[in-house]
């Protein structure tokens, strides 16, 4: 009797007014997803674009930056998880890049973002913009992914102020060769001839993981690590003769340079100097990236 009065009791006090509740909300939020999460974990998998099937190729982003932008990553996380889901048959990783930290608050935070989203990778050096972090970053990617002889079949280094279509980048790399790529947008003063760009400039450039693998044990690169990291990758592939294999996007990777729809062709694979959140909101707008948001009685926008 004893145990039947606390089954009774527990159905009555815990059980109903659970089920209540999640009626009420499922009532008033019909277009949610509560029913599928509510016994989920809240940790998120790390920012990253694939279905089960193998995928055609890989791409790996490294989002160059500084631990105190927590801000700042928050917006670029939600930009890009909103495009995951169009990718099809590529898998595109974004990883955020830091130095050592140096600050309890820095460890600690830190810690728990890598924990809820696990796309984060701490290098040993100390932050920096040109003095070697962007070769650390390229030369340290071989070590992170022991006994695969390609995990990626494209490293970009890219900056905290772009934002990259994935759709559009897909396209593009797509049909290049996986060996001895060095694709970007060619710095335009110092180029005479467009298929052959001495340097890529540093909003955003991919190189085949066979140029990762050659930086990483290149003494040249080693030896010459200092210095405005863009043109310094170029020099690093102009000496030792890689990246035959160059192309210029310059017509579809362009700075923020107005607000009017004609200022955002469809063709756009990457927007540079995205400083403000302004510039940030009106490039995410000018791409549609919040159409789908669904209407709900929680909120009106």
């Amino acid at each position: 009797m004893f145990e039947k009065g606390i089954s009774q009791n527990l159905i009555l006090v815990v059980i109903l007014p659970l089920a209540l509740v999640c009626a009420i909300f499922l009532y008033a939020v019909p277009n949610s997803n509560f029913q599928l999460n509510l016994f989920a974990s809240c940790q998120q998998p790390a920012l990253s674009s694939h279905s089960n099937s193998e995928p055609e190729f890989k791409i790996l982003i490294g989002i160059l930056t500084l631990p105190e932008k927590y801000e700042r990553r928050q917006i670029i996380r939600n930009a890009y998880s909103l495009q995951q889901p169009a990718i099809q048959n590529g898998q595109i990783d974004v990883r955020f890049v830091f130095c050592n930290l140096t600050t309890g608050e820095q460890k600690t935070f830190i810690a728990m973002e890598i924990m809820t989203y696990r796309d984060i990778i701490i290098l040993n050096c100390t932050e920096n913009m040109n003095k070697g972090k962007t070769y650390t970053y390229f030369a340290s990617l071989p070590h992170m992914f022991p006994g695969k002889q390609r995990p990626y079949d494209y490293a970009i280094k890219s900056d905290e102020d772009t934002y990259f279509r994935f759709n559009n980048l897909v396209a593009s790399l797509r049909d290049k060769p996986r060996e001895d790529v060095y694709w970007g947008k060619g710095f335009e003063p110092m180029t005479t001839d467009p298929k052959n760009p001495p340097f890529m400039v540093g909003m955003g450039y991919a190189i085949s993981w066979d140029l990762v693998d050659w930086i990483s044990t290149s003494e040249f690169a080693r030896n010459n690590s200092e210095g405005v990291e863009d043109i310094f990758v170029g020099l690093w592939l102009n000496i030792g003769e890689k990246g035959k294999n160059r192309y210029d996007m310059r017509e579809k990777l362009y700075d923020f340079h107005g607000e009017e729809p004609k200022d955002f062709p469809p063709e756009t694979i990457a927007v540079h100097m995205l400083k403000l959140d302004f510039t940030w909101a009106v490039t995410l707008r000018m791409f549609n990236v919040t159409n789908r948001l669904e209407s709900s009685r929680l909120y009106h926008l």
